[in-house]
């Protein structure tokens, strides 16, 4: 069974909302949130420089789809940063990455 973390920058104000609900929902075990991120970028054009928090979520492979139709539904913005990137078997505390197991896609 293979793990993922999924990276998803919120607003400040909207980020332990979003987590509850991901949590809730079973489509993560964990969703840890970051404060203080400053995000510099461009969007539509124009330069935009705004504070957000940084979500790092720890689910498994299978539920990333149902995960990113669920963020994508509940974020305030239009295009919403979603990116999985893998956990390698066996990297890390065994005892952790079979409580992520446990917990996300039940």
């Amino acid at each position: 069974m293979s793990l993922r973390v999924v990276l998803c920058t919120a607003p400040p104000e909207k980020a332990g909302d979003l987590a509850k609900e991901i949590v809730g929902r079973r489509l993560a075990a964990c969703v840890n949130i970051v404060p203080g991120l400053r995000s510099i970028y461009r969007w539509q054009g124009e330069m935009c420089d705004d504070a957000e928090a940084l979500m790092v979520i720890k689910t498994r492979a299978e539920c990333v789809a149902a995960l990113t139709e669920a963020i994508l539904e509940l974020h305030p913005y239009e295009t919403a940063e979603v990116i999985a990137l893998p956990i390698e078997d066996g990297a890390g505390n065994p005892a952790y990455l079979q409580w992520l197991l446990d917990e996300s896609g039940g």
